[in-house]
This record gives C-alpha cells, structure tokens and sequence, in this order.
C-alpha cells in the first residue's frame, strides 16, 4: 500500500537496510521511528512493513516529497540490492526497471478559495524550498515545526538533555533556539514560525534517548506525552526560558515572529496550568492544538483563557473519534479523514474558534484541501511542503497554459484598442 506518494512513478536505488544515513538510497525498515530521522531524509524511497499514512515519520516523508510504501513483511525480507519502487503498482522490483510513463492522476488541490497555509515543515530546509514557489502560493503566512523534529535536526536528545538538570535544561533551550533562527532568518516579511512543544511519546522517546532510562508505557499513544508530561517536567521551564532568552539575544524585535503551541491538550484547565508552569504572563501568545474529542469541545473554553491561535490536528483526531489507530495498517479503511465525525467536529472547532476572535487552522492532506474547504467555515488550512509544491507546480502549468491560448508571452503587455 502507498502510504505517501510522489509525483514518479518509479523509485531507484540500493536498498539501505541497517538505518545508517546513504543518500540516494531505498530504506528498507519493519517500521519507522525518530531513530531512523537521518536515513529517512537522504532516502529516495521508504520502504516498511508497519505503519499508517499519518505517522509521524510517514508525515516527514511527505513534507519531503519521499515516496513510503508499505509491504507484507515476507515480502520486506526478500528485499536486497538495487530495486525499482514501483509507485504507480505499489510493488517492489528487485534490480533496475525502464521508469514508466506517469499515468494521468487527480489534479493538484487549488488554493482559489484559501486564504491562509500554515505550512509544516521539517527544517529551515523546508522554508526554503517552499519561499522558493513564489509567487504561486501567496497565502503562505507561517510556518509550523514540532519541537522534536527541531530536536532531531540539530542532533539533540531532549530527555538526556532535561534530565541531566537545570544547567542541561537550558543549554537544550539554547541549543534549540538557534536551530529556530535558521528558520526564521529564512521567512519572507509578513510570515512568522510556530513551534508545537516537545510531545514525544515513550516508545519514541526510548529510541533516541542514551543517557536516563524511558519508562515503557502499556499504550503510549494515549499516556504520558504532551500537555501533561510537559506539566510533569520539572525542568522544561528552565529550557523553555533559555529558548525564549536565546531568540530574543539572537534574532531581537524579529523574535516576535516565532510563537508556540500547547500539543495533546484537553482542557482549559491544562491549558492555564501550562502557562503558569512556563511562567508566562497575560501578554504572551500561547496557541493550542486541537487533537483530542476534550479539546474539540473545549474549544470555546480555549478561546476564553486567552489561547492566541487554534491548530486542528486532523491526523490525531480521526484516531480518537474513529478508534483507529493510524499507526496500524490493518484498521487502515477504518481511518477516514472524510468521516462525518470527523467534519463535525472540525466544523464544531472551527465554528467556536471563530465565535471567541480566534484564527483556526485545520490540517488537511492535499487530497482533502477542496473537500474541508467546501465543507468547513475556515479558508486557513495547514499543510505539508511536498504537496503544497505540488500545489503551485499545477498553478504555474496552468498560467502557462493559459498565455500560450491567448498567444501572450509573461509579462508582455496587452495592446490598447484602437
């Protein structure tokens, strides 16, 4: 199964099978996790035998443009040597194969009737790339970065470095801020970066962390990550001050621009014992991430307790309201980001943020722009980097087309009459 496509139809390549960064090749893994961040991003293909469309790491891919295909893991042993992914066929050939015609697929989302894109990103890489697309995706207005992908490209270790002490904690916060700058040093005028605290569950935690001991979780999905472990570290304000003292020394007035989010949150009173524990006053932004059925109606309650911007995080939420594991392939068809629940409650998300003067961004994959923005109140999507490039390669195709029917060449000026 395709879990995350590409605009080929082929994929070549030696397969990279012990998780080491081989730029060019096909990763072969049983399943993908945080440890695996720099192979993932030199890969020119991913190939698993576990896993859903929305992962985590699936999500990286796509914000890469990095083609993820899943495959029985019988199949996933035989794999060795050079092989064509077979995009098209979603298959593995072993040895080289003549790439194949691209057959002619959905058009691109359009972005006629979108306002704003909050743009997800992986790396100042990313801000880039996407800058670069100008001008045909102009409702670009910010960027959005989880801290733990910002952890995995400066190389940090967030557990080691927190539970080490106060000293450990702010070096973190510091080290973290100046992974920030290279992404806002990259943002045109008039766009800002998001940060999404540190939410990393136990069973990623322990894949990266060397130094102190992970304590595995029965169902880390639904444990200790998020609002609540971000409640429990006693040492996070510590690097969290360090990062906002960092920014404001590095970057001046233009700190303004980054701003933060609460992850995996559920109420109002979480959300006002979060801003206490990081001692953050009545003046400074704080945004919340609506990924839980508690959030989805606690959204209003958000709004009053002076949440600044609202972030529907659709991959979670359909999780949760349709008791499908994105995760699993097996309940695969039962995870479905049109499900009438699920647009109830983005509709319910975004009607309340908007009744309490609060901006709202629903994340939507590429396939489903049109669908949410027929069918919701809200014209800002988020979205990943890959597909929005795709987004703007079919504007620009069809500009072109355009000036070649009327015989006009970019830029030429229209004659007067007469």
């Amino acid at each position: 199964m395709l879990l995350v496509g590409s605009p080929t139809t082929s994929v070549q390549g030696e397969c990279n099978r012990g998780g080491e960064p081989i730029p060019g090749a096909v990763l072969v893994a049983e399943s993908l996790g945080p440890e695996l961040y720099e192979a993932i991003v030199v890969s020119a293909a991913v190939v698993c035998a576990r896993g859903g469309r929305t992962g985590h790491m699936q999500s990286l891919c796509r914000s890469r443009g990095i083609p993820v295909l899943r495959v029985a893991p019988a199949e996933l042993g035989a794999l060795a040597g050079e092989v064509t992914v077979r995009l098209d066929r979603e298959s593995v050939l072993l040895g080289a194969a003549v790439p194949a015609p691209r057959a002619p697929g959905p058009a691109p989302a359009r972005l006629d009737e979108v306002d704003s894109v909050c743009v997800v990103v992986a790396d100042a890489t990313d801000v880039r790339a996407v800058n670069a697309l100008s001008p045909w995706v102009a409702q670009v207005e910010s960027y959005f970065i989880r801290e733990e992908f910002a952890c995995l490209s400066a190389e940090l270790s967030p557990f080691d470095a927190l539970r080490s002490g106060v000293a450990g904690a702010r070096r973190y916060g510091a080290a973290l801020a100046d992974e920030l700058c290279g992404m806002l040093a990259e943002l045109l005028p008039g766009q800002r970066l998001v940060m999404r605290l540190l939410d990393l569950r136990s069973d990623d935690a322990a894949q990266i962390t060397t130094g102190v001991p992970v304590e595995g979780e029965p169902n880390p999905e639904l444990g200790l990550h998020g609002a609540r472990w971000l409640l429990a570290e006693e040492n996070y304000p510590h690097a969290f001050r360090a990062l906002r003292g960092r920014l404001r020394e590095l970057a001046g007035p233009a700190a303004d621009r980054v701003s933060f989010a609460v992850p995996f949150i559920n109420d109002r009173d979480e959300f006002q014992r979060l801003r206490a524990h990081l001692g953050l006053d009545a003046g400074t932004p704080l945004g919340v991430f609506v990924e839980t059925p508690a959030a989805v109606h606690s959204t209003a309650e958000f709004c009053v307790a002076g949440a600044s911007e609202l972030f529907v995080g659709t991959k979670d939420l359909i999780q949760f309201y349709l008791a499908a594991d994105r995760g699993n392939h097996l309940v695969a068809s039962t995870y479905q980001t049109r499900h009438p629940a699920v647009l109830a409650a983005l509709r319910h998300a975004v009607t309340a943020g908007r009744g309490g003067g609060v901006p709202v961004h629903v994340f939507a994959l590429g396939a489903d722009v049109e669908h949410y923005v027929r069918r919701l109140p809200t014209r800002r999507l988020m979205m990943c980097t890959a597909e929005l490039r795709q987004v703007a390669l079919a504007a620009a195709e069809r500009a072109a087309a355009e000036r070649a029917a009327t015989g006009r060449v970019a830029g030429e000026p229209v004659a007067a009459a007469g």
